[in-house]
């Protein structure tokens, strides 16, 4: 049974960690626990907390824990958002990130090819704030380099892995808005978050949002 003194620790961590924390960081934290019991541990943890919290919540993200706000709080947050400096994804770049989140790995001209779009500028974006990365080359003529998604991708739309990507219609949804998604910068300091594409609303407690 998860003890008051472990369930402390843990939300001690998961308070001051800048990025999801992983099982295996956990280990190096908690040792003497067997990995079963510490997966236990955890799972208790994640319950009790969000048994607990109405404005956050513990869950997984990019293969690890972290604590987010609630999605019912997220128009609030948004709204106080606004009054914050932070860097912006525009649509261009957010339907380049959308074709690359789901046809990757992908090249420069099927991204092209697909958005109908010629320029280079959204791919360079992207990769400054690392939510895309190289994928090797394409065995074709010219060997054009191949394009995916990064575990920061995962970190800032708030998805534990590839599978919990929004539908197609969703996508659709956000580019007819006009809205320009927002994103912090990498160096931003542990205190909000940023949006789910998926519009489930929930943001990372510790980095500063989007939107």
């Amino acid at each position: 049974m998860l003890s008051k003194e472990t369930y402390d620790q843990i939300i001690a961590i998961l308070f001051v960690a800048r990025e999801p924390v992983t099982l295996r960081q956990f280990q190096e934290v908690f040792p003497a626990l067997p990995e079963l019991e510490l997966v236990q541990n955890l799972s208790e943890c994640m319950s009790e907390f969000n048994s607990l919290q109405g404005a956050v919540q513990l869950r997984q993200i990019a293969g690890g824990y972290r604590i987010t706000t609630r999605p019912e709080h997220h128009e609030l947050i948004r709204e106080y958002l606004k009054t914050r400096a932070s860097a912006k994804l525009s649509l261009a770049a957010l339907e380049t990130l959308a074709v690359i989140a789901y046809r990757q790995p992908i090249t420069l001209p099927e991204i092209m090819d697909i958005r109908s779009v010629r320029g280079t500028s959204t791919i360079r974006t992207l990769l400054e704030k690392k939510l895309i990365e190289t994928r090797g080359r394409k065995k074709e003529v010219g060997r054009p380099i191949l394009y995916g998604t990064t575990q920061e991708f995962l970190v800032h739309f708030g998805l534990n892995d590839l599978s919990e990507l929004p539908t197609l219609e969703e996508f659709a949804e956000i580019f007819e808005t006009g809205d320009t998604l927002h994103l912090s910068a990498p160096e931003s300091p542990p205190v909000s978050s940023h949006t789910t594409p998926d519009g489930d609303g929930s943001l990372p407690a510790n980095v500063p949002s989007p939107e």
